[in-house]
């Protein structure tokens, strides 16, 4: 199969490894602690561990899109915000 015509590159080849990372971690996560009983957040929500974590993907397409479009930093510093975003989403929402 020829896929010479995509734009494969190592931060494509990345970003879709640590999404399977993601589910992969949160597979073993379901299987320690099975149930993830949904839990009501700051936004009067009630989500499961899943939905936090879709809630933190979708944050973070944002604000890399933000990053790009006001600012002209390196797209690290929007990853390590995204990495600090997911994190207090995990925790409040």
């Amino acid at each position: 199969m020829d896929l010479s015509w995509m734009a494969w590159t190592w931060q494509t080849a990345t970003f879709f490894v640590v999404i399977g990372f993601l589910l992969g971690g949160m597979y073993v996560w379901e299987m320690a602690r099975p149930g993830g009983d949904p839990r009501q957040g700051i936004l009067g929500l009630d989500t499961t561990r899943g939905d936090r974590l879709f809630i933190s993907l979708i944050t973070a397409a944002y604000i890399h899109l933000a990053w790009l479009g006001f600012l002209t930093a390196p797209l690290w510093g929007a990853t390590l915000f995204s990495v600090f975003v997911a994190l207090l989403i995990f925790r409040w929402v």
